[in-house]
């Protein structure tokens, strides 16, 4: 379908559209103005204003292919815009920035793998050297810290791929913190979680966010389990943009102006559903796969 960049009637403070309405404050940890991402004749986002500041919870959503994975590779250095600007930490972007952590997408170690929990949390904080300056006894107490502070001492020594999957989500949000970060990258840490370890990875990821002043970008299918965490929505479409407060974004006049064809946005239960959009669906209602083959 054309691209359609929808503007917000009347933009509040730190606002975003797909028409570059927000003037990112100086003190925002990430800042991208008038950014496109393109893989040839193919535009995922065009014109994208945006300003995160520090402590901000913004969750990325929208439909397979719409760009949720590439942004976080453009945020990590790991992929160029087509046009625009991006600094983060008020630098351009660059691979391993020591003050970004990252949670990727969910990938499950094969049960013969010998990698432990403590071994993946250390690959966080020293890459692949083994024997850092700071000294082992030093980094194994780190690494220590980070496993009791994810509540995953108990399976500490345990090899990774006999782990549950919300076991090993909370191994990666650990390593994630490793090096302290002031930016907290999450892509799809919800795919293949049930309810109870949903719960526990988003509160993970928001007793960091209170208690250090972490800004969140959270990539998610699913919007249901962080809606009440979130600050702000960045809604990408088909090479269109929408950013706001859930209640501003989240809507049947929104969407429906996102598209371009009628959107309905229902609440049920305190649970948002997305019916009608022309993508196949946005899958606000369940988690079905990554985005469109983008990882990183």
């Amino acid at each position: 379908m054309d691209r359609i960049e929808a503007v917000t009637p009347h933009p509040g403070p730190g606002e975003a559209t797909g028409r570059g309405s927000e003037d990112p404050a100086a003190e925002a940890v990430i800042s991208l103005r008038g950014a496109t991402l393109a893989y040839g004749d193919r535009v995922l986002w065009r014109g994208l204003n945006l300003g995160v500041r520090p402590g901000e919870f913004l969750a990325v959503v929208g439909p397979n292919g719409s760009g949720k994975t590439s942004l976080l590779r453009v945020l990590l250095g790991r992929q160029q815009l087509t046009e625009g600007a991006l600094t983060v930490l008020g630098h351009p972007p660059r691979r391993g920035g020591r003050h970004i952590g990252y949670v990727p997408q969910q990938t499950f170690q094969p049960a013969h793998s010998l990698l432990r929990a403590r071994d993946l949390v250390r690959l966080g904080l020293d890459g692949h050297r083994w024997g850092p300056p700071l000294g082992r006894r030093a980094v194994r107490h780190r690494v220590d810290d980070l496993l009791a502070s994810v509540g995953a001492t108990p399976y500490a020594d345990v090899p990774l791929g006999r782990l549950s999957g919300g076991e090993q989500q909370r191994v990666r949000v650990a390593q994630a913190l490793a090096t302290d970060p002031q930016i907290l990258l999450c892509d799809e840490p919800l795919l293949s979680l049930d309810l109870h370890h949903q719960r526990t990875l988003t509160g993970l990821v928001e007793e960091r966010r209170r208690s250090a002043g972490t800004a969140v970008v959270f990539v998610t299918h699913e919007i249901n389990p962080v809606l009440g965490l979130v600050d702000r929505v960045l809604y990408l479409a088909r090479g269109g943009h929408r950013v706001g407060p859930p209640d501003e974004v989240m809507t049947s006049t929104a969407l429906s102006e996102l598209y371009g064809t009628r959107v309905d946005v229902v609440r049920v239960s305190g649970r948002i559903v997305v019916v009608g959009a022309p993508d196949g669906g946005t899958g606000h209602t369940h988690a079905d796969g990554e985005d469109g083959g983008e990882g990183p």
